[in-house]
């Protein structure tokens, strides 16, 4: 495959730095099979979600249903609503997020700092327990029956998958078609399913295994919670319509353990990497060494750690609530670091 997918030397507006980001071999095999890292944390926000963020923006004022001066709402833990900080702020409209005490603290504050209304949902003294249902439900009551305002609805929205279709593109060109396992987090089913969706029209015969953490229900229970922020579906909400398991070959579920001492034992590499990004990599890496001799796999790296200093890479923080397991962080190391020899 050619062609040019590269952005202009010059951009005139933040959305037009979205995409094109780069691929990282972080591991490979004696036998030639690599694990290549999606880093869309190269995007603006730092995160995968501004991609879809601004479809859904684009596809609510094709419809004519936001217009010049109107108001967005979307229930959050952080990244889209980074997203639609950005976009909001760039076409002019008000954004309001209605968040819980879930999202990382450095999510909530850029938001705030980009011009967005942040509104807490109040479901008892739960601390940081996660209430999607919750947010969801008040996002929507705020935007019914009001004019020039909309919900933009991530987990049921269509263009939120459309939003993803241009990494496919982007794999595929850079890759040269070759790619033989897409791994990624599920989530709202946006970036894994839009991805593999688009991927199927130019790649054919790859795997798809989406990654969600042990105690979502996306793929059966048993349901509890969990701390990986941004992903999965926490018992009493519904699996998003975005989820399409006929495009998930394989689903598997991660940990907090895990996936946190992955991120850790990752940014002793150089790369920082968020919480459901190390659930990603940790089940990537257990796999590469019995992959067929030349396998590419890719991984959708969808978030970047800087936003998770007071909480992943903060020893407190993680001993309080008994995820810091200095073993487990050990064997990936030792596992990352044996894999690394090979590229």
């Amino acid at each position: 495959m050619s062609g040019a997918l590269q952005r202009p030397a010059v951009v005139t507006r933040i959305s037009d730095l979205i995409g094109y980001t780069p691929l990282l071999e972080l591991a490979a095999t004696e036998t030639g099979s690599r694990l290549l890292l999606k880093l869309e944390m190269f995007n603006p926000t730092g995160t995968a979600k501004i991609r879809m963020a601004r479809a859904m923006i684009d596809a609510a004022e094709a419809a004519g249903d936001l217009r010049p001066g109107g108001r967005i709402i979307e229930s959050t833990s952080g990244n889209t609503g980074l997203g639609l900080s950005v976009i909001a702020a760039e076409r002019g409209y008000t954004f309001t997020a209605v968040v819980d005490n879930h999202a990382a603290a450095d999510k909530l504050r850029a938001m705030k700092a980009l011009g967005t209304e942040l509104v807490h949902v109040e479901v008892g003294n739960d601390g940081e327990e996660l209430h999607t249902a919750a947010r969801e439900e008040l996002a929507e009551d705020m935007a019914r029956g009001q004019d020039n305002v909309i919900f933009t609805e991530q987990h049921n929205n269509p263009a939120n998958g459309v939003g993803y279709f241009p990494v496919a593109h982007e794999l595929a060109e850079a890759l040269d078609g070759r790619i033989d396992i897409l791994i990624a987090a599920v989530g709202t089913g946006g970036g894994l399913c839009g991805t593999g969706q688009e991927l199927r029209t130019l790649v054919p015969g790859f795997t798809t295994i989406g990654v969600e953490p042990r105690g979502s229900i996306a793929f059966g229970g048993p349901a509890h919670d969990y701390y990986q922020s941004g992903t999965g579906t926490p018992e009493g909400a519904e699996i998003g319509a975005l989820v399409d398991f006929d495009l998930i070959d394989e689903g598997v579920k991660v940990g907090d353990i895990e996936a946190f001492a992955t991120c850790r034992a990752v940014a002793r590499t150089g790369l920082l990497i968020g919480g459901s990004a190390g659930g990603v990599v940790y089940e990537a890496l257990t796999r590469l060494p019995s992959m067929p001799p030349g396998t590419t796999m890719v991984a959708l790296i969808n978030d970047g750690g800087e936003k998770y200093m007071d909480t992943v890479f903060n020893d407190d923080w993680m001993t309080e609530r008994n995820l810091l397991s200095p073993e487990v962080e050990r064997e990936v190391d030792e596992h990352l670091t044996k894999l690394r020899r090979n590229r």
